[in-house]
């Protein structure tokens, strides 16, 4: 499986792997063509699973985090989300935040740990995740490469 930046082409298949996941589209690119934030896991012959960040600064808000149906509990989103924190770091963020309504147990493997709405950087308060995509209450995370 092929870990890489997120095509034009991918759209259309990321946009199916989250909405089969019930997660938010609010937010997202239109087209993944001038993204360099988001990854897609390649199988050869179609888009497996995504992640991505949404920058706000020094910070970002991790989205997307998605895996086919028939990977996942494979360590596929492990991978993904290893290949977005080196992207992130790499990159210059200093935080990383996300919501959650299904991983908040999965997510401490890789240092996240919890916080409240009122510790997310300000600027990310106008992310359409925390502006209601993403319910009320869903668990808040974060990591700190700083």
């Amino acid at each position: 499986m092929l870990i890489r930046p997120a095509l034009a082409g991918d759209t259309p298949a990321v946009h199916r792997l989250l909405e089969d996941a019930s997660l938010p589209l609010d937010g997202l690119p239109d087209d993944f063509g001038n993204q360099r934030d988001f990854l897609v896991a390649d199988s050869g012959d179609a888009v497996r699973g995504a992640i991505g960040l949404e920058r706000y600064g020094d910070s970002a808000l991790l989205r997307s985090a998605v895996v086919a149906p028939a990977l996942r509990g494979t360590g596929l989103g492990a991978q993904l989300v290893h290949a977005l924190l080196e992207h992130a770091r790499a990159t210059g963020i200093r935080d990383l935040v996300l919501l959650t309504t299904t991983a908040e147990h999965w997510f401490p493997r890789f240092g996240f740990t919890r916080i409240t709405r009122a510790e997310v950087p300000e600027a990310m308060h106008a992310s359409a995740e925390l502006q209601g995509a993403c319910p009320a209450t869903a668990v808040v995370m974060r990591l700190s490469f700083g």
